[in-house]
């Protein structure tokens, strides 16, 4: 079953429109991805469940000794198996709980990765004067990023970008996503301008619309 879309039709002609009147002041070029996940986080959950079920065991087996009682190593081993199939199926049915169990660092990790498969997969990588970007937006993981390519990278530092993600996700947590979007376009407009003016020759190499994961 498809999900809804995350932008309706009016937000996403706003973010096209944002992409369009920047590209008229720049040779550069912006793409606009924005992804719901950026992985499904079914086995880092059950491996840090499998680690908490056993450890868990372990001092429930220590305290009960200490208690002097003894449940035997079969019956151990057997509660765990039977916890761990639980704990399963809770996130196997419960996809949502999934991301509570996953360290943030890992999350942001997954959501890097999927951004520069983003730049990739959408050719930003292969515009002719290397002055592509990718403002990318990860919902559930809160992550948002801009990728730029190597001619822009090697005039604007990736802090010069921060301003616009911290926006982009600062509006991705008040449900103005499509906001967040345009301001960091808009943002992007502006260092892209300054570096790489529009010339005589502009032909955009990128479609100028968001693309939703």
């Amino acid at each position: 079953m498809m999900e809804k879309p995350v932008l309706s039709p009016i937000e996403r002609q706003r973010v096209h429109q944002a992409i369009a009147a920047a590209e008229a002041r720049t040779s550069g070029e912006i793409f606009c991805v924005l992804a719901r996940r950026s992985d499904d986080y079914f086995f880092p959950a059950a491996f840090m469940l499998a680690t908490g079920i056993l450890i868990t065991g372990v001092l429930a087996a220590v305290a009960l000794e200490r208690l002097w009682i003894d449940i035997g190593l079969a019956a151990l081993a057997l509660s765990q198996a039977t916890a761990f199939a639980a704990a399963l199926a809770v996130i196997w049915l419960f996809p949502a709980l999934r991301l509570h169990l996953v360290p943030r660092g890992l999350r942001y990790r997954r959501a890097h990765d999927n951004a520069v498969k983003q730049f990739l997969a959408h050719n930003v990588h292969r515009t002719e004067g290397r002055t592509g970007v990718l403002v990318f937006l990860s919902l559930a993981e809160r992550y948002g990023e801009i990728v730029a390519d190597a001619g822009i990278a090697n005039k604007v530092a990736q802090k010069n970008w921060d301003d616009a993600v911290a926006q982009l996700t600062a509006c991705a947590a008040e449900a103005r996503i499509a906001d967040g979007f345009v301001d960091a376009v808009e943002q992007a407009a502006d260092l892209l301008a300054h570096h790489f003016p529009k010339g005589a020759d502009n032909p955009n190499e990128l479609d100028d619309h968001l693309v939703e994961l």
